[in-house]
């Protein structure tokens, strides 16, 4: 399959455009007044966790590329300096949009259900009694003010923490000084102010601006502001320097700490001479000040979505058993494996319970006498994981338990580093997969010892090993004891913690040998049977759309009469509806209650319909630089079910985001009968109704 010769750089959306796009849309769920308020609150966090996230590496990818000075144009049109700047500019407006909102709106609307978010001024005499108790006993003792003179320089500022910078004067020489106050990450972000009634908070930082005097006696508070910095906090993890991976990667965590400024949040009403020291002092530039209403830091408002305030929340949703499992509630360890030989289990997760299927597979391998090894990928997992537990426990009992840890998943290195710890200390056989390539898979195996003879069982998932996100996130996997998929995946673990280089597969496509080959074929396939006159299409449920050479094949399918539906949840570079180009391309993304994270791959073949789940989405990273496995679904009732699924995800009548010709997401709420249906309640009512 050739790249088509007319695309260029305007047939392609840019990826860190689009992935602002994406928290646009996040930023619209928070602006939706129909949904429950502190959902909405809950919205407003992500969206500055997403952004937080984007500007320590993204950004900070191209802000290095702009001072490295590298002038070439990438394939969506952009040089560094100008995607920088462009960057830069829709943060600004998105940042603006929440703050317009939070303002405006949303504390308009906390206040008239009698949670109010209060400035220190706004406090009655009891309530500054009470906070400055609290301050007293729990804040003040954790606080360190850092004065800058000629014997202190000017402290080193971490990422992601709140500051107040504070201008003092002593009274008797009237010579000026500016310190720093960084606001404790360890205490919560409100504090309340009245001990019998939870109903008013106030930020922390104004609680430590109201007390600043007694941080510097003697001293005159000139003027003080909120300021926030964010850092290029990528890894650059050299493997083949390295002769251990665990011990290279705990030296680089610290070295993090230590990254390049990249953004500096302000108060909006900062003093120009106070700004201009601070962007002096942290060599940042003005472009790259945000300026900000206040609260700094919009992450902190999980603490109020938190609140025990029911009825302006989602209603409460549990997932279900699927068959064969509501009658193996009691079962032991041989009636749970031989329903599991009885038939194989698709999971959609979290309408299906995580941890009443996949949690439960792997604890009951873990107490079962008969199971004699597991082997496990962890990718990120939850702080109390019972999967670790599990893995632990098997140890413990003398199994041959392997775990491939990937300590390399961003922001969960430090976590997977000390799990690694902790298993390797237990005698779990513990490996960091290929140099080079992150182990982005999802695949558990249990083998086990039944009537003389070996039987091995397996999961593979599209989601990560972790019982919590596992509620929130939506994701599908397989329970099998189907003998050529786990050959399949004991062939691939024998290959992560060996030097075997398997590539020949019967049920998996993995990445990064087969994977892109085997998708780029079944394209291919779809286009030859358009030109056979033959109905051709293709379906995707992803989270990213990202990968040239996949971009080009869809166009070349849509120019060839294929028709191709396309799912995706965050960054998508595909253009759909160009005439002449991608006329036969639909786009659309799903947000809301739950994290859309599966990935579907759906060919039409002639009829003969090949549906794949898995961990890979259409990136280079994914195709090329990860291990991924995507699994064919092969029975006839779990294909419909899929089939069913994306014709749901194509349904007119749900809401949804569209993409048009010209890159723009709109969203689709209404039709002239009214607003449509919510793809997510209709999935948790099928479920409960099953």
């Amino acid at each position: 399959m050739q790249p088509l010769s007319n695309v260029d750089s305007s047939s392609y959306i840019d990826r860190e455009l689009s992935w602002l796009d994406f928290n646009n849309r996040v930023l619209e769920l928070a602006e939706d007044n129909s949904l429950p308020l502190l959902e909405r609150v809950r919205f407003m966090a992500i969206v500055s966790s997403n952004l937080d996230d984007f500007f320590m590496i993204r950004a900070a990818s191209v802000k290095l590329k702009v001072e490295s000075g590298l002038g070439s144009i990438n394939l969506s049109g952009y040089t560094p300096l100008q995607l920088f700047e462009a960057i830069l500019e829709k943060s600004k407006v998105l940042v603006n949009r929440q703050n317009e909102l939070w303002h405006s709106i949303l504390l308009p609307e906390l206040a008239q259900e009698n949670i109010h978010i209060v400035k220190w001024h706004d406090l009655t005499l009891s309530e500054r009694e009470y906070v400055k108790q609290l301050f007293d006993a729990s804040i003040f003792p954790v606080l360190t003010p850092l004065a800058v003179d000629p014997t202190r320089p000017f402290p080193y500022i971490s990422g992601l923490s709140v500051s107040l910078a504070v201008l003092v004067r002593n009274p008797n020489s009237r010579e000026e000084f500016f310190a720093r106050v960084k606001v404790p990450n360890t205490l919560p972000r409100f504090v309340v102010t009245n001990a019998q009634v939870n109903t008013r908070f106030i930020a922390l930082e104004e609680v430590i601006a109201a007390h600043l005097e007694e941080l510097f006696p003697g001293m005159m508070i000139e003027d003080y502001f909120a300021f926030r910095l964010t850092r290029n906090e990528d890894l650059d993890l050299e493997e083949d320097e390295s002769d251990n991976l665990l011990e290279t990667m705990e030296q680089e965590l610290q070295r993090r700490k230590f990254g390049p400024p990249v953004r500096l949040e302000v108060d909006d009403d900062i003093k120009q001479d106070l700004l201009e020291r601070l962007i002096s002092e942290l060599e940042i530039t003005n472009r790259e000040v945000f300026k900000n209403r206040g609260p700094l830091d919009f992450t902190g408002l999980n603490f109020i979505a938190d609140l025990d305030r029911p009825k302006l929340k989602y209603p409460p949703f549990r997932g279900v058993l699927p068959l064969p499992f509501p009658e193996l509630a009691e079962a032991d360890a041989d009636e749970f494996f031989s329903s599991l030989k009885q038939s194989e289990v698709l999971l959609h997760h979290p309408y299906h319970s995580f941890s009443s299927t996949v949690v439960r597979f792997l604890e009951t391998a873990a107490t079962d006498p008969n199971v004699l090894a597991i082997k496990q990928t962890l990718y990120r997992t939850s702080g109390d994981s019972p999967i670790i537990e599990a893995l632990l426990e098997a140890a413990a009992a003398g199994k041959q338990v392997l775990a491939v840890i990937e300590i390399r998943a961003r922001f969960d290195e430090l976590a997977n580093v000390r799990w690694a710890r902790k298993l390797e200390e237990a005698g779990v056989h513990v490996v960091y997969g290929l140099m080079g390539l992150k182990t982005h898979a999802k695949l558990s195996l249990v083998v086990r010892k039944e009537n003389g003879r070996l039987q091995r069982y397996c999961h593979v998932g599209t989601g990560n090993y972790n019982p919590k996100t596992a509620r929130l996130y939506e994701d599908f996997g397989i329970l099998s004891a189907d003998a050529r998929l786990c050959e399949d995946l004991s062939r691939l673990f024998n290959q992560l913690s060996g030097f075997v280089r398997e590539e020949n597969f019967e049920r998996l496509l993995v990445a990064p040998k087969g994977l892109r080959r085997g998708l780029l074929e079944r394209i291919d396939r779809e286009i030859q049977n358009a030109k056979s006159g033959k109905v051709a299409k293709v379906r995707l449920k992803l989270n990213a759309l990202l990968d040239e050479e996949f971009v080009n094949a869809l166009y070349e399918a849509s120019n060839a009469g294929v028709r191709i539906e396309a799912n995706v949840r965050g960054i998508c570079s595909i253009k759909p509806g160009i005439a002449g180009k991608s006329e036969n391309i639909t786009v659309r993304s799903f947000l809301g209650r739950f994290l859309e994270h599966s990935r579907i791959f759906h060919f039409h073949n002639g009829g003969n319909d090949e549906y794949w789940i898995g961990s890979a989405d259409l990136m280079d990273r994914n195709l090329n630089r990860r291990i991924e496995a995507l699994v064919r679904v092969e029975t006839r009732e779990h294909k419909s079910e899929l089939n069913g699924i994306l014709d749901l995800y194509a349904d007119p009548g749900i809401s949804h985001w569209s993409l048009n010709q010209d890159g723009k997401w709109i969203r689709v709420l209404e039709d002239k009968e009214g607003r449509l249906d919510d793809l997510h309640s209709i999935l948790m009512g099928r479920a409960q109704n099953d």
